[in-house]
């Protein structure tokens, strides 16, 4: 059927008939002008794809009647502009796609007629590890060791790359996927097709959010929301409410986009605004770098929002212009969204759209902080941060507390490292990395980290070398300028060499710590730091030896290093006294904000991200080198440990099957508050005594060879065994810490896919029980295939983080969520019970199920 909008199509340029677009501003419908821009955008997208099959003319009323609507609670379609990918969660996203394949041919079709249709792009990332740190050559060895350890892996990237059209692999040392969204990949008007469209993205990783700081909406989904859009179909929303920030002033001298954004989460979580957008407005907007509006939107999963988006306005079209884009194609995109009232004055009211809602915060209120110890939304202010750990030390076990007896908190353990002596105690830093496309996507604050350590090498500061430092840029672009600018080797000194570009740490591929300083923090049971410029720092996440772990700026993250503790007051107590004997205080070392823009001026030029990208698919030669299948089916190596065909279509027919009752189901888990899909389903390392662990022993693999969860997603034998593995995991039947639980039939303590194992064998369903937010964290799809492999049928929870909702659903795992006001407490359930959930044929969201309770025994 014709699209029933034809009517509004016409040229942008009368000289180019063939490049059309949907002109919106012809609608003449007076509730546009009042839409937020990001609603625009669905709008766009509903009318150009309105086909009354998948997008209907009804779709397109509810979108523009936003005002109103936005309150019923209505499902709305919107087919992004394109999808993109990480390797952790791009494997498993191929290997599916290989998988379907086979099963088309299994059932007679042809298999070549799988390809994604939606444009995807597949950033290899997140495979490379902090081994070697501290040297010269560390960046080569550690990517050495990555294309060692994870050859089968990026064998089978690059056949799916040949394979499959449609799909682009960005090869490994690039640089972090945001960041490469950021400078290269971005349009922020798609011309495809003979016709002009605003860009939007969804990606197989949370911090997708972070391009819709230059104008692109853009959010994560779990990556088997991504397969079904990549296959063409539309993603169905609920439309979402739109909470305006307003942001006015300026922000201080000594206040970086690190402190604004932890200000942000902080301000936004308090608000509440899960399942909505965020609009950023006002005249504080224009203020804002790019950069620094990327770092805001970049940690929108920890605000809990679906969208942070920031229309797009002179400065991001100035912003496409610094990146290198072509000149004739950006003032395109300008001359496009002018056309279609996309184009934002932030200075300018009469812009200012309706909202759901309206919050404010002035600039000029945010002071210097970090966030920790163990969730990004726990903002400290830096001049509180001796005393609030302090605090934490004796609190009760949490979010904020580690129950450490008050006649050790002063504890100090001895050690030597490299023939020297040390001391180790509570709030000792181990780990200092600046990583993580939060902040090292923003010039200001990469190079504010750069001049302070000049300043500090210039004052005779050093850091303790046993403290595991680190430097992992977004891009290329980023060692291209502090290079240039002189900086670099100041940060060397420091310790900050170049390891790797990709999210390293920030994702726990933190690589190991030194020996001498894990027996140490061992023998006295220590509260290790570690601080990172990243957005997650989850406990058990960054480092198993790390049990506080702070978000901060990277200049920030260096004055921790060199002060070697946390428990520093920076305004009283100095950074360290050099070999004068002068004491040098932070204050003394800090650069203005005048001697940041000064350098990123001079040094941050087009030329060098032209430079930089226009080999990025070429200049890896042991990408290049690789030797990679041609076939269009896969040939599944049985002996693989990373590459298996998953069992997700195992006995595919063609008639749906209807659902059934979930009758006698045991509970594996009983979770409280906030259990991440870190502790569901780990990306770091492979504990040695893991059922994982004996898998791979079992198939000839060392320890060294282990590698981590996360590159070891394309086997669902892995996969599965390292479901709900997070030593930090806090499961109720068990009173301490650890990946167990109570098989009831026999009444042992095992190991949760042991435990499952014994469950499956005698036949029996299992359920989770868990309390608010159960999912939050990274968009992880293996979060739902784990526990759908162990037998898990529904969980039954409080609230959901709404891409592990979906990811549940995709897999067949029903999300149950609690009545208003009933919880596990007040309907008196311990999880010793054994549950029949009453499944009618015919299921519908937010319908209401029955479930029914049998004791076992008591509590």
């Amino acid at each position: 059927m014709s699209n029933p909008f034809v009517q509004i199509v016409e040229p942008l340029d009368p000289k180019q008939p063939l490049k059309k677009f949907f002109n919106l501003s012809k609608l003449e419908d007076v509730r546009y002008t009042c839409l937020p821009f990001s609603i625009r955008i669905l709008l766009e997208a509903a009318i150009r794809n309105c086909d009354e099959f998948l997008v209907k003319k009804g779709d397109v009323e509810n979108i523009l009647n936003w005002k109103v609507m936005q309150h019923e609670n209505v499902e709305v379609p919107f087919k992004p502009a394109r999808v993109i990918l990480q390797d952790f969660t791009g494997v498993p996203a191929v290997v599916d796609f290989a998988a379907m394949r086979d099963a088309v041919k299994k059932l007679g079709g042809d298999p070549e007629k799988i390809n994604p249709i939606c444009p995807a792009d597949l950033v290899i990332d997140h495979s490379i590890q902090v081994d070697f740190n501290r040297q010269s050559d560390s960046l080569q060895k550690n990517q050495d060791l990555e294309f060692e350890r994870n050859k089968e892996r990026f064998e089978f990237l690059k056949w799916g790359s040949q394979a499959f059209k449609n799909l682009r692999i960005i090869p490994p040392g690039s640089g972090i996927i945001h960041q490469v969204n950021l400078e290269y990949l971005a349009r922020v008007v798609m011309d495809q097709d003979g016709y002009y469209y605003p860009d939007s993205v969804v990606g197989t990783d949370s911090h997708t959010t972070m391009i819709d700081g230059l104008g692109v909406l853009g959010w994560g989904v779990g990556g088997i929301e991504a397969e079904a859009v990549m296959l063409g179909q539309p993603i169905s929303m609920v439309l979402p409410e739109v909470v305006g920030y307003k942001l006015v002033g300026n922000p201080q001298p000594l206040v970086t986009s690190t402190d604004i954004v932890l200000t942000i989460t902080k301000h936004l979580r308090q608000v509440g605004v899960v399942g909505k957008f965020v609009e950023f407005f006002g005249p504080g907007v224009a203020q804002l770098s790019i950069a620094d509006r990327a770092t805001i939107a970049n940690m929108c999963p920890e605000y809990g929002a679906t969208a942070a988006y920031f229309p797009v306005d002179d400065i991001s079209i100035g912003y496409l212009i610094q990146t290198g884009r072509d000149k004739e194609k950006v003032m395109c995109t300008k001359r496009y969204l002018e056309a279609v009232g996309m184009l934002r004055d932030f200075k300018n009211s009469s812009q200012d759209p309706d909202f759901t809602q309206v919050v404010e915060l002035d600039l000029h209120t945010v002071v210097p902080c970090c966030s920790g110890p163990k969730r990004p939304q726990d903002k400290v202010a830096v001049s509180d941060m001796k005393k609030d750990f302090e605090t934490c030390l004796g609190a009760k076990q949490g979010f904020k507390g580690f129950q450490v007896a008050p006649d050790r908190h002063n504890s100090i353990v001895k050690f030597n490292f490299e023939g020297c002596d040390f001391e180790l105690a509570h709030g000792s830093v181990v780990i200092a990395a600046i990583t993580s496309c939060t902040n090292t996507s923003n010039p200001s604050v990469m190079l504010g980290a750069g001049l302070l350590a000049k300043k500090a090498v210039e004052a005779g500061l050093t850091v303790k070398p046993y403290i595991k430092t680190s430097l992992s840029p977004g891009s290329g672009v980023v060692t291209y300028y502090l290079r240039e600018s002189g900086v670099m080797g100041y940060l060397s000194q420091l310790g900050f060499d170049v390891v790797g570009y990709g999210c390293m740490t920030c994702i726990g591929n933190s690589g190991p710590l030194p020996e001498s300083v894990v027996e140490a923090i061992t023998q006295g049971d220590l509260v290790a730091v570690g601080v990172l410029s990243g957005n997650r720092n989850f406990e058990g996440r960054v480092h198993p030896n790390t049990r506080a772990n702070y978000l901060a700026s990277p200049p920030l993250v260096i004055a921790y290093a060199i002060a070697g503790t946390i428990r520093i007051d920076f305004e009283k107590e100095p950074l360290g006294i050099n070999s004068s004997g002068k004491k040098i205080f932070l204050k003394d070392i800090w650069p203005t904000r005048d001697e940041i823009q000064a350098v990123e001026r001079q040094f941050v030029i087009p030329g060098m991200f032209k430079e930089v990208y226009e080999k990025i698919e070429t200049v890896n030669k042991a990408w290049n080198a690789l030797d990679a299948p041609s076939d269009k089916l896969y040939t599944w190596n049985p002996k693989s440990t990373y590459i298996k065909s998953p069992p997700f279509f195992d006995g595919l027919t063609l008639a749906l099957q209807t659902p059934k009752t979930i009758e006698d189901a045991y509970v594996l888990l009983s979770f409280g508050d906030s259990v991440t899909t870190d502790h569901i389903s780990p990306a770091g390392n492979i504990a040695r005594n893991s059922p994982a662990a004996r898998y791979l022993t079992s198939r000839g693999l060392t320890p060294r060879e282990f590698n981590s969860y996360g590159s070891r997603r394309g086997n669902d034998a892995v996969m599965a065994r390292g479901t709900f593995a997070n030593i930090r995991l806090v499961n109720k039947f068990i009173d301490k810490q650890g990946p167990q639980t109570i098989h009831f039939p026999s009444g042992e303590i095992l190991d949760v896919f042991d435990a499952a194992e014994r469950y499956k064998q005698a036949g029996h369903p299992l359920i989770v029980l868990a309390g608010k937010e159960y999912g939050a964290g990274s968009s992880r799809d293996w979060a739902a295939k784990g526990p759908f492999l162990l037998g898990v049928k529904a969980v039954l929870a409080e609230s959901y983080e709404r891409i592990h909702r979906s990811n549940l659903v995709g897999m067949g795992v029903i999300p149950l969520q609690y009545l208003p006001g009933e919880d596990a407490g007040t309907l008196g359930l311990t999880g010793r019970e054994r549950y029949t959930i009453i499944i009618p044929e015919k299921l519908k969201p937010q319908m209401n199920v029955q479930i029914k309770g049998e004791t076992l025994m008591p509590s």
